[in-house]
């Protein structure tokens, strides 16, 4: 089964991304580029829902609507991840 989640890169004033996924408090990445950042994503959501997995908790659906703040990024991308994982979502 896949789970796809929303994710949101900050493009930080030194480089780099700073990401999060809404839907999963907590799960923050990042990455030197934007192809390291997404990759880093995939790996972060795959660890974050293998954990929940690992103590019998619910696995979070994606979030519908996404806020977020600027801090002192110079620019904001949403994406779409899709990972595979062996339970369903909850």
């Amino acid at each position: 089964m896949e789970a796809t989640y929303t994710v949101v890169l900050m493009r930080e004033n030194d480089g780099g991304y700073s990401v999060s996924v809404p839907a999963l408090k907590g799960c923050h990445t990042q990455g030197d580029d934007l192809p390291e950042a997404l990759e880093m994503a995939k790996e972060a959501i795959q660890c974050y829902l293998e954990s929940l997995e690992k103590h019998g908790e619910a696995i979070p659906r994606d979030v519908s609507i996404v806020t977020f703040e600027w801090d002192e990024g110079t620019e904001a991308l949403v994406y779409k991840v899709s990972v595979r994982e062996a339970i369903s979502v909850a």
